[in-house]
This record gives C-alpha cells, structure tokens and sequence, in this order.
C-alpha cells in the first residue's frame, strides 16, 4: 500500500475492545473516514455513528459498498457466526475476520474440540450431549469437579465451573432450561485443568500465524477469584509467570489449529484467540474464539507497535508478516468498572464523571464499553463492564498503581470494581 494511501473503515461493535481498535485503526496514516456501529459513549469524536443491523451480512454488506468503505473490522463474535465476513468479502471488500465457516471455532464448543482433536492439540477431555437425562446421569457418573458449557455463543456466560456435582447437575438444567437460549441445547461437559490461564491472541492470513503479546484476565466478579463468571473484571499483559517454551507450546497449537481448518478446506483469516491452561503437563487449550478478546485487547493494542490497518489488509489478503509487528517494554494493566449488581441486574443511565482527568494521566487509556450520551451530551453508563482504565508503565507495580490512581478519578452511581488485579503476577506461579 502506498504510503499516501487513505480508507474508509467501518468498525463494528460497541465495547472495550472496540474502543481500544478504534482508537489504534485511528493512529494508521492510511485511516481515512471512520465509521462505527453502533459505539458508545466514548467513540463518537473518532468515527461517525452509524445505525445498522450488524448481525445482518446484507445489511453490513450493502453499507460497505455503497459508503466506499476499504475495510470492514469485525469485532465481536456475533456478527462472525452470522456470516458477515462472507457477505461483505462477497462483494470485494477487505474485511478483518474469518467466515462463518470458520467462526464455528467460537460459534460450537463441540466442533472447535473435534478440530483440536483432529489436530492433536491438548485439551482438556470432553462429551457432548444433546439429550438433558442422558448429559444428567453422566455428571452423575463422574462427579464434580467439572466443567458444564454451552455448546454456542452465550456472551461468555455460558460456562459453569462446577466444584460439586450438585452445581455441575444445575448448570446442566440450566442449559437446556433454556437460560441461554439455542445455545445450551448442545452442552460440552469437561474435565477440569488445573493451573493459572492465559490468553495468547495471535493474528492470522489462513497460513501465516503471528502472535502477539500474551495477557491474564480475571474472571471472576469480586476480589480473590470468588463469585460469578463475567466477561472480565480486570487483565495484565505480559504474563511473567510463563515458564521457558511454554509460549512457543502455546504458539504451536494455534498454528496446528489453523493448519487443521485449511487442510479441511476453511480458511482462518483474522484474529485467533486462544485461552490456555498452565497445567504441569504444560499448556492445554481451554477454549478458542474467532475474534479480538475482551478485555485482553485493552491492554494488547496499548503496547502494539505497528500499523493495524495495514496488518488487518495483510490477513484479508494472505501476505501477513511477523515484522508488521512488534512490542515496547512497558507493562500494562486495566481495572473494570462495573456498574452495581453485574454480572447479575444493574442499573443503567447513571452519569458519569472524571474520565477526562483520569485518560489525561501520563500512560492511560480509558476504554469506554458500556457507555452511553444522554439527551444533554453527558456521559452515562449503559451497561454492565463500564469502563476499561488501562496505565502503561515501565513496571509491573507502576503500571497496577497507576490503573488503580486513575481508577478513583471516576465516579459514578454505583462503581464497583475487583481491587486485586495483578495480583497473581506479583505472587509468582508457585503461589497460584
């Protein structure tokens, strides 16, 4: 691409890590108008609003052809399963994501173990059932501990980390109760791995594989790893207590995973994400997703050296190479701010007050997720995960006590937020 060289780009989505893409398409010299839809609060002085059905692959499609877009970036995995990368690539359209077919690898918790088996990647052991009895008496049988998933996308709620067998039979009632709706009727019951996660997001052209920088999500809801699952209370990035080969490992699988679909005749283009147990046997995949992963890319992106459009053009069309890409030394580490009650009810249009003071700090970046104008221009919340508070720093602790600083300029109705993220990386693995 010349170096003069400017794009229309729509980017679709609406949390975290929409902004922090945004705002790194933003920083290309070949970014030209940007749209997004639908945003938030926070992205409206970088792209243009935009009110369209982004899970229609028609609907995108025709927008991207009739507003000159150059590329269209996916973000969340909704659109992905829904085949909107296929309609859009349809029409010549460079687009960052992979298709519906290979979307599957998020889209079914069942296929995406069959791929990994086919292409002999550890992971954990696994059935799937589609009767409820026959999936109930086989929990029975093994007992807890054990993991209950559903089979689809279940806005990353769909998975029951059951220390009894008493939870492990209730999260099974509860798919096929319907709690999550189409997506529970198939459920994947697992073996439980043991040992500290990580994330690795990698970027790929459907051949070429390249890595980026590792990071650790807390998923739990309250201090100390207890509580409910939710999208992501917190996250750091690098990782310090990988142990030496274990990031070539982790490299390894994902590279044999794209390997497996194209050999199967589906291309894997865009962003792979792989979640890793650390187990003493070493690294073993707990589940893959077909898109950027949220909150890792807060802090991801921030430490990101390189052109994004240029990398993203690079997968659509097969010419990816790891020297698009490289990283600063610095440490990152971004705090969750949620509203009252998530992951469970909440409330929402709350105002909210200080993000300006707080993104003005040296080395932070506010992420807007669940965010929202009101009728006046004032932000206020509008979701669960409001806000992503993200401090680079050249060490770990400056970087976590910098997050947290920027973290009490911010005030709004009911904040609440994991007060321990990092933790784990300061304790070291043998404490994990």
């Amino acid at each position: 691409m010349a170096s003069d060289t400017t794009l229309n780009i729509l980017l679709l989505g609406s949390g975290g890590r929409e902004h922090a893409l945004l705002k790194k398409l933003a920083e290309s010299p070949h970014a030209g108008k940007l749209y997004v839809a639908p945003g938030n609060g926070g992205m409206y002085d970088l792209a243009e609003k935009v009110e369209l059905d982004i899970e229609s692959p028609e609907a995108v499609a025709e927008f991207a052809s009739d507003h000159d877009i150059g590329l269209v970036v996916i973000g969340p995995e909704a659109p992905l399963v829904e085949g909107v990368a296929d309609a859009v690539r349809a029409k010549n359209i460079p687009v960052f994501g992979p298709d519906k077919a290979a979307a599957r690898l998020e889209g079914s918790k069942r296929f995406a173990k069959e791929i990994m088996q086919r292409a002999g990647v550890p992971t954990a052991k696994y059935k799937s059932f589609t009767d409820e009895q026959a999936c109930l008496d086989y929990v029975q049988s093994i007992g807890g501990p054990c993991v209950v998933k559903a089979d689809g996308l279940a806005a990353g709620k769909g998975v029951v980390v059951a220390q009894t067998t008493e939870e492990a039979l209730q999260g099974v009632k509860n798919c096929f109760a319907g709690q999550f709706g189409q997506a529970g009727y198939t459920v994947v019951i697992e073996e439980m791995l043991q040992g500290p996660e990580c994330s690795l997001l990698a970027l790929s052209d459907g051949k070429a594989l390249v890595s980026l920088a590792t990071s650790q999500d807390h998923k739990r809801a309250y201090d100390g790893d207890r509580g409910p699952n939710t999208g992501g209370m917190g996250v750091y990035s690098p990782v310090p207590i990988l142990l030496p080969g274990e990031l070539d490992q982790m490299v390894s699988m994902e590279q044999k995973v794209i390997d497996e679909l194209r050999s199967e005749g589906i291309p894997y283009t865009g962003c792979l994400y792989g979640g890793f147990m650390l187990t003493k046997g070493g690294p073993k995949v707990l589940e893959f997703n077909a898109r950027f992963g949220d909150p890792e890319t807060q802090v991801v992106l921030p430490r990101m050296r390189g052109d994004l459009v240029e990398a993203f053009l690079a997968c659509d069309k097969g010419t990816l190479s790891p020297d698009m890409v490289s990283w600063d030394n610095d440490w990152a580490v971004s705090v969750v701010l949620t509203s009252a009650g998530y992951p469970g009810h909440y409330e929402v249009g709350k105002r909210i007050y200080g993000v300006k003071d707080a993104d003005a700090m040296d080395g932070v970046f506010v992420h807007h997720a669940g965010t929202a104008l009101d009728d006046e221009g004032n932000l206020v919340t509008a979701g669960g995960r409001v806000l992503d508070v993200t401090a680079l720093a050249p060490t770990f602790e400056d970087a976590r006590n910098r997050a947290y600083e920027a973290c009490d300029k911010i005030w709004f109705e009911g904040k609440t937020y994991r007060h321990d993220i990092g933790i784990k990386a300061i304790k070291g693995r043998e404490q994990l």
